[in-house]
Order: C-alpha cells, then structure tokens, then sequence
C-alpha cells in the first residue's frame, strides 16, 4: 500500500531527494531531456505526490539551479588548483565547460526554457533568483582573483549567460548564425572574456 502520511522531516527529505534527483539527470542528459515522472519515480514517489512539492517541473528547475551553484564555485576553485593549469588555462577551462553543459556535468538553460522559467517567478522570487545570481558570480570572479566590483559581477554575468545561450541556441533559436563557425565562436568569445578577466585581475594587483 502506498504510504498515506508523511512527518514533515520526512517531506523535507523528499524535496530535497527530488531536487538533487533532477539535477543529477539534468546535468547528465539536459533539462528538456528529463521529464518529471523520470524524476519521481527515481524518487519513489507518486506523480501526485511529486506535484505536492513543485507545482511544475520549472519551480523544481529553480531549486535544482540553486542547488548546482556551489558546485559551479568549487568546480572553478579545483581547477585553479590543478597544478598543471596555469591561471589562463583553469579560467578557460571552466568557462568551456558552462558553454557545453551536460557535456560536462552542469545543467545550462536554452533561451526558451529561461523564458519557461521565469515566467513562473513571482516579483518576489526573480528577485531573490537574481540575488543569488549576483552572489554566485561574485564569488566566480574572486576565485579568479578580480575584486567583485557591482558592475564588473554585472557584465561578466552578461558575457557568461550570452556565451552560453548562443551555443545552445545555434541553429534552432538563432537560425541566421552559421551552425559550422559555432565552435569557433564560443573560442573566440572566451578567449575575449578571459583577456579582460586577467586585464581586470592585473589592475587589482597593481593597485593593492
């Protein structure tokens, strides 16, 4: 028989199952890949039950994303630690790894399910999405060594995501981009960003 009542430990320890259950098949075979019922039944619940925690499988997005964000800070923390990176390199590397997602175990949202997304999110929880926005990539850029200026934490947010959205958006959303030169055009554009990170990084240290 299907279990009828849950203590509330127990309904936190089953949201929080469920969050870490989709992230973990998210970061493996992307967002729109994995279905809900992929996820409750991993779980071991019922899909009625599932519905009881997150009304849609975008508010379990959220919670999946907040989740994933001190995973990507000690991610780039281990690679500035790997001895055979230099700084340039571990900083590439990570920004590479955004780009391809689930090629590499980091869930990355297309332009349309961004758009999913918040349209679900009350005024009050955009803002508390971009807060933790902000901070997570304030921490990226002190990882890096580059004093987490607010307008500095705001471009390098900008650089990042448009990064990111442009490679998972050619061709399907971004027809008119040519699909051959995307590759190249990630290269490039990460290679522009680490150039003004260590621009940045420089200037910092000249100053202390």
């Amino acid at each position: 028989m299907p279990r009828v009542a849950y203590s509330e430990a127990q309904r936190s320890q089953i949201r929080k199952d469920l969050v870490a259950v989709g992230l973990d098949l998210m970061t493996k075979q992307g967002i729109q890949h994995t279905t809900v019922e992929q996820i409750y039944q991993k779980v071991g619940i019922s899909r009625s039950f599932f519905y009881s925690f997150f009304p849609t499988k975008e508010d379990l997005v959220v919670e999946m994303l907040y989740l994933q964000q001190p995973r990507i800070v000690e991610f780039a923390r281990q690679l500035l630690r790997t001895p055979e990176l230099d700084w340039r390199q571990a900083v590439t590397r990570f920004l590479h790894a955004c780009c391809y997602g689930e090629q590499n175990g980091i869930a990355v949202l297309t332009v349309e399910e961004q758009q999913k997304i918040f349209r679900r999110l009350s005024p009050e929880s955009y803002q508390s999405f971009r807060e933790k926005q902000q901070r997570l990539f304030g921490q990226l850029l002190e990882v890096f060594g580059v004093r987490p200026e607010p307008d500095r934490i705001s471009l390098f947010t900008n650089l990042c995501l448009a990064i990111m959205v442009i490679q998972r958006a050619i061709p399907g959303s971004l027809p008119l981009l040519v699909p051959e030169a995307a590759d190249a055009t990630i290269d490039v554009q990460i290679n522009a960003i680490v150039d003004w990170l260590a621009s940045l990084r420089s200037q910092d240290t000249q100053n202390q």
